[in-house]
């Protein structure tokens, strides 16, 4: 899973043509790798056994960022999709989402405010249990930096710019 459940979703979901065409045009883009993805937060649960792992999307000047938020067992990569944010913002500078967790069995992905936003799975089983997974919108988050989540963790490493 990934974009293409993304894409598939929003082309049933909305009327809008130019919207679904956008869609369709990142998953090509990833496909031939001109659109990036890059781990941009990774957060244990509160036992330590199972992580979320927020990937950034970036396709270039004329788009926005994506996210996919994906639940796997500590120290796996991202590979078990769970939701898709476009446009996300977490607050009015800065781009992203926050991964919160309520329980060991419970994330929360949450941000201000999202072009378009999709939960594929609102529960998935990982390391043997199943982790209830929710998206809540109109969260600001006054702390966060300006700009897309990986210039940010670039520069706080720095790693410079992109």
């Amino acid at each position: 899973m990934g974009i293409e459940l993304w894409v598939q979703q929003v082309m049933r979901r909305t009327g809008n043509r130019k919207l679904s065409l956008v869609a369709v045009a990142l998953a090509l883009l990833t496909g031939c790798g001109l659109v990036s993805r890059d781990e941009v937060a990774r957060m244990p649960s509160p036992d330590g056994r199972v992580e979320a792992v927020l990937m950034e999307t970036n396709g270039g000047a004329t788009t926005s960022f994506g996210y996919e938020v994906h639940v796997v067992e500590k120290g796996r990569p991202a590979s078990d999709q769970v939701a898709q944010l476009y446009g996300a913002v977490r607050n009015e500078n800065a781009y992203g989402a926050n991964l919160k967790w309520i329980s060991d069995n419970e994330l929360v992905v949450e941000y201000l405010e999202a072009r378009d936003q999709t939960l594929g799975r609102a529960s998935v089983s990982v390391a043997g249990r199943a982790i209830k997974v929710s998206l809540r919108s109109g969260v600001s988050d006054p702390t966060a930096p300006a700009g897309g989540m990986l210039y940010n963790l670039e520069r706080t490493r720095g790693g410079g710019s992109k």
